[in-house]
């Protein structure tokens, strides 16, 4: 029986989702093995080489770029390596269920973002939601001065909420960049960035002899992330977007198995709490944009 395009975008969003995540289980497993700066040197090598290919095949380095997208093109590169600067040194040093959640909250910092910076139009429900989302997000960081010492809290928890705050400005430039812009010089650009933040980190600590099952480990962070890079691009072009973007949260479900599995790491009552409330929060926040979408389409005002 041969599958709907929204049906097939929601397989690919899936496949993306368990992908990225079984890249982040395969980097935190070389923690300790080696350094975290050499670590996304070798792994961004493969991406570069597999993006520059695509780009080459597809026609994407014909393409003239306008000044406008050029700059919005390099800040977004730029947000991308603190992105993956702060997201994997927190993988290095915390549970992949906890970093995992905590990402979750990006539709509701998203969508608060551009109704700050964007002027895009955001009603109250959608505010409330994204209020209590954060909620959830204070559940699974535990902070101290709400939870008191011992409760989990490090540097490297501040460090998710510098990712998420790097991706959320990620996201926006990809909103204002033209679609002229061919999506592979895009992700091409941000590979090369992050392993230009690789290579620069790098001389500051001491390479490591990459051992077989380093180099295993390796290997197979850059098979997932390019399988993510794939599915995620397919997710997008196959069905509506409002209908694909839920699927997202598959990631989650992924990082908790692959947790327990590979790290013999469970969530808390309230981490998983946070979760689902940030979860919760987050459908109902893709939902109402959907909602919105079609008010405006058919000519009603959204509320």
């Amino acid at each position: 029986m041969a599958l709907s395009d929204n049906t097939r975008g929601a397989v690919f969003m899936m496949g993306s989702m368990t992908a990225f995540t079984l890249n982040d289980a395969c980097m935190k497993s070389l923690s300790g093995e080696i350094p975290l700066f050499q670590a996304l040197v070798l792994r961004s090598l493969a991406v570069i080489v597999f993006l520059g290919f695509m780009a080459w095949r597809g026609g994407a380095f014909r393409t003239r770029i306008a000044p406008r997208d050029q700059f919005l093109i390099g800040l977004r590169t730029a947000v991308e390596i603190g992105a993956a600067f702060f997201f994997i040194s927190a993988l290095f040093h915390l549970p992949i269920a906890d970093v995992t959640a905590i990402l979750q909250a990006l539709p509701l910092t998203v969508t608060l973002a551009g109704a700050l910076f964007l002027g895009e139009a955001v009603g109250w429900k959608r505010l409330t939601a994204i209020l209590v989302g954060f909620v959830g997000v204070l559940l699974i960081l535990q902070p101290p001065f709400l939870f008191g010492e011992g409760s989990g809290f490090s540097i490297y928890s501040i460090y998710v909420l510098l990712a998420v705050a790097c991706v959320t400005v990620r996201d926006l430039c990809a909103r204002r960049i033209s679609a002229a812009v061919p999506s592979m010089t895009i992700a091409l650009a941000a590979a090369v960035g992050v392993a230009s933040l690789g290579a620069v980190g790098s001389v500051t600590q001491a390479w490591q002899p990459v051992s077989t099952m380093s180099a295993l480990w390796l290997a197979g962070a850059s098979f997932f992330v390019i399988g993510g890079y794939i599915f995620s691009v397919s997710a997008m072009r196959s069905g509506e977007i409002s209908f694909v973007a839920p699927f997202r949260y598959t990631s989650l479900v992924a990082a908790l198995l692959l947790g327990l599995i590979l790290f013999g790491d469970w969530p808390d009552a309230l981490t998983l709490l946070g979760s689902g409330i940030v979860v919760a929060t987050g459908l109902f926040t893709l939902y109402r944009e959907r909602a919105t979408a079609r008010k405006v389409h058919t000519g009603l005002r959204p509320r």
